[in-house]
Parts: C-alpha cells; structure tokens; sequence
C-alpha cells in the first residue's frame, strides 16, 4: 500500500446465507482486489447483481466481509468492533441510489441532514447545527426555506442533493456513490455529477462510483473496474477501457451503450455478451462469464482466470491474455 493509497481492497469476499437451504450460499462478492489513491475517483461497473452494491456496502461496513481485508489509510477496518469503527464513520460517508428511501420520511431536512454532526459530536449547540446545515444545503443548491421540509414534498432530484448534503457535512475523506444518479431523469443527472464533479475539486475528495453502464462513468473516473458475478473482469485507466478493452464481457457491455445516430447504430457489432447471468448460487466453474463469451475456450470452462497486469497498469482477468 503506498503513501498516496486512501483505500485498497484485498481478496474481499462477501457471502449471504439461502434461507432454508442448509449449506447454501450467495457468492455476491469472491475475491475482489482494488485500490483508490487519495483524489482520484474508481468507476465500478457492470450488471445488476454482479456484486458493486455489496462492495460499497461492505467499504461502509454495512455489512460485515466474510474475509479478506478493507485497508483505510492502511489500517485494515474489515472486522475492527464498532468503537474502534466510529472515527472511519465520518471519513467515509455513502450516497444510495434511491434518494427517497435513504432518507426517514419522518425527519424535516434540517434534522435530516444534522444527524452525522450530532452522531459524532461535531457540534455543541442547536443554532450551530443549524448553521451549517443551511450551509451545505446552499452549496448544493437548496435554500434555508427547505430545511422544515420532509422528502415526499421535493423531487427526486432534490431529494439526492438533500443525500448529499448530508453525506458531506461532516467532511469525509471517501464518498461511496452507489448509482447516485440511476433513478434520476437525464437532465437532472447531468446537475448531480456536476456537483460531485465540484465537491471533489474543492474538497479533494476521493469516490468510488458505482454505476451499471460504461457510458455513465466516462466523465467522472480516473480508473474503471468491470465487474461480474462476483469477480472483477478488468481493472484499467478511464482510457484504456474506451479505447483497448481487453475482457469480452468490458466489449459487450461497450456494444450495449445506445448511439444516437440510427445508421451507426444499425452498423455497430453484436454484442460478446449472450444468454441469463448465471446463478450466484453455484456460479460456474472455470471462468464464471464463459457461460456467455463467444470466444469460450476449453480452459475457459476448466480454469478461473487471475486478475493479472497484460501492461500498462491495465489487468484483466481473462484466458485471452493470461496465457500469453
């Protein structure tokens, strides 16, 4: 872990019991490796159900890893108790994807919002709270008007900016955004990544950003991880996974991505990925994507691939390239 490493992952796994079925599993996550220098924002890609919510769940200690290690500023917090978790509870803060239901309909949004500062003591006196409440809520675009309102009287759109107001009240040093964006309307996602896009140069924040498409974390990461049923595929710069995508589920989900203009939409490729995901009950042997991979080899169906570097900090988890 080097000194401008924020938080590294290392071989997190993350299984759910079957109820009722004895000895049965989820696989959500089965050994993910990655690593967020301070500043710098992770893309964290791919279907739903591959994993990424688990992931940032497991980063915020939502729920407790199965093993493996979570290292924030090179302590590792994956089983530390909740006393000793406290202080990481303000240095790392999470936005969900549905603002409504993150957010207690009971609570106007001045408590809503000064709960963390009251949480961790932050704050000595009611006026004070309030203060910096109507603060940060000006800063994301809201007024001190809002703050005696409940979340069914805004709109989806202020609702997430209320969820972030919140989040970034106390000052963390990691914003957890899964699919911050995804049940918003295309113009007000547009606000909303503006504003991460703002916070992050002028708090220097580091995020890991959880999307379901490719095209969505484009403008805002500097790294891109692909992942799928568990497993990451690829893990390279923001530019190597546009331009020399090497893995052929990070081609498939490339080809999914709508184009505007009918004709080249007509022309472009079919995409790599075919048929159901599997089960993350008893997820496939071998590679765990050969079950859809047009260029399935028998390996593929034998051996799990590493995530192994092929070059240039770019790492791929694929028999195309690890047997070179």
């Amino acid at each position: 872990m080097t000194d401008n490493t924020l938080l590294e992952v290392k071989d997190l796994v993350k299984y759910f019991p079957v109820p009722g079925k004895q000895n049965s599993v989820v696989h959500a996550v089965d050994g993910v490796n990655f690593s967020i220098k301070k500043g710098e924002t992770l893309g964290l890609v791919g279907e739903s159900g591959c994993g990424k919510s688990t992931v940032a769940k497991s980063i915020v200690r939502m729920h407790k890893p199965t093993s493996g290690s979570i290292f924030f500023e090179s302590r590792d917090i994956a089983r530390i108790g909740a006393r000793d978790l406290k202080p990481y509870r303000k240095k790392i803060q999470m936005i969900f994807q549905d603002p409504y239901s993150s957010l207690n309909p009971r609570m106007t949004v001045l408590k809503l919002v000064a709960e963390p500062l009251i949480a961790q003591k932050l704050v000595s006196t009611a006026n004070q709270a309030r203060d910096l409440v109507i603060e940060i809520l000006n800063k994301v675009g809201l007024s001190a008007e809002h703050t005696s309102r409940y979340p069914h009287e805004f709109s989806g759109g202020q609702r997430q900016r209320i969820s972030l107001a919140r989040a970034l009240i106390i000052d963390p040093e990691l914003l957890v955004c899964d699919e911050p964006i995804s049940a918003l309307d295309v113009s007000i996602q547009a606000q909303v990544i503006n504003l991460l896009q703002e916070f992050k140069s002028e708090r220097s924040l580091t995020y890991l950003f959880i999307a379901h498409d490719l095209s969505m974390v484009r403008y805002v990461s500097d790294h891109v991880g692909v992942m799928y049923l568990g497993k990451m595929m690829e893990l390279c710069n923001s530019e190597q996974i546009y331009k020399t995508a090497l893995h052929p589920y990070t081609r498939g989900l490339h080809a999914a991505i709508p184009i505007a203009d009918p004709d080249a939409a007509r022309a472009k490729k079919i995409s790599a990925i075919q048929g159901d995901i599997p089960s993350p009950i008893s997820p496939p042997r071998g590679c765990r994507f050969h079950t859809r991979c047009s260029e399935c080899m028998k390996i593929c169906r034998e051996e799990e691939p590493e995530l192994k570097d092929v070059g240039g900090d770019h790492l791929v988890a694929c028999h195309l390239y690890t047997m070179r």
